[in-house]
């Protein structure tokens, strides 16, 4: 009977996260025709609009273009290495998912780490990037991997001291303590520059525009990913839009209140507010221009490190101040 009961609650747990992974894929995927869809009205263009209704089929076409490819591996490779890579990149945003809670009592692991495990994670998925550009043996893969790496040891540095005044408010590392902690006022408010520089660093570590260079196709040539094709691209390209839903998801978190919301259920207002932030992401890659690499590096080391530390500093002060 105990038997019974235990594997009944791990096929449910199972089935449970098949479905989440499932919902997550299919909608990272669709996030890549939405974006094509909002780039083209932001700039006064004709997007995808061919296959079916009005262009919201060609992720099908896509689908099945990158299922026929031919997956080649260059002869010349770190063959075993050069697979591996893009799994890492896919997987490691993607278990951070798994930790979100969608509402207070709606997730599928409640950890009291759970930002320490987003730090991780984040941390791990350059490892992705690094061993893909060395493994295709090739210049311009090299370039883009050694780029990705320097933007993300800048830029996390400050994505983690850019959440301190988060937590040090909630006095929790745990996600539903930190969106509990907000039911008065949201944390983008009393932690507004906290909110600016994680929201700079998340466009870094996702790589996206304007911090795309180590991919940046006019210099690089698609940079890190040049050699690979197939499916093995495409978990590259599925890869960003998962980190993209993951850095909304936290952004959504830690300075806009989670679910908390008036009227709506919690997962509505979850949703709605994880889809603005996506949205914006889309906004600055359509209007801002690419700046060159080293100016990028600047601003994280000149701009980013020292707002952020004055955060911590004013905001320390203010909970030493009004607890005494």
């Amino acid at each position: 009977m105990i038997f019974f009961s235990i594997l009944t609650n791990f096929l449910y747990k199972f089935f449970i996260i098949f479905i989440v992974l499932i919902c997550i894929i299919f909608c990272a995927s669709m996030l890549s025709i939405v974006e094509r869809k909002f780039l083209a009205y932001f700039q006064n263009r004709i997007g995808p609009n061919r296959v079916g209704w009005n262009g919201w089929l060609q992720l099908l076409a896509d689908g099945i273009k990158i299922l026929f490819k031919e997956d080649w591996i260059p002869p010349f490779s770190d063959q075993y290495i050069f697979c591996i890579a893009p799994l890492i990149s896919f997987l490691t945003l993607l278990f951070v998912l798994f930790t979100i809670p969608i509402k207070k009592n709606f997730f599928i692991v409640d950890l009291n780490i759970g930002i320490l495990f987003f730090f991780m994670m984040t941390s791990i998925s350059v490892y992705g990037i690094l061993l893909a550009g060395w493994s295709s043996q090739n210049k311009y893969s090299l370039l883009g991997a050694i780029r990705a790496s320097a933007q993300m040891l800048s830029y996390e540095i400050f994505l983690g001291l850019s959440t301190m005044g988060v937590i040090a408010q909630s006095g929790s590392f745990n996600l539903i303590k930190i969106i509990n902690s907000q039911k008065i006022i949201w944390n983008v408010i009393p932690q507004f520059f906290g909110f600016i520089t994680f929201f700079i660093a998340i466009l870094a570590i996702c790589h996206r525009h304007p911090f795309d260079q180590p991919e940046s196709e006019q210099e690089l040539s698609d940079g890190y990913h040049i050699e690979y094709s197939g499916m093995k691209f495409g978990m590259f390209f599925i890869g960003e839009y998962i980190s993209m839903i993951t850095g909304a998801s936290m952004i959504t978190i830690l300075f806009f209140g989670g679910g908390n919301g008036p009227i709506f259920p919690e997962y509505v207002w979850f949703i709605l507010k994880t889809f603005f932030c996506i949205l914006f992401f889309i906004l600055c890659r359509a209007s801002l221009p690419r700046p060159k690499y080293i100016h990028v590096m600047k601003f994280s080391w000149r701009i980013c490190l020292p707002l952020t530390l004055l955060n911590l500093f004013f905001t320390a002060f203010f909970i030493l101040y009004f607890k005494k």
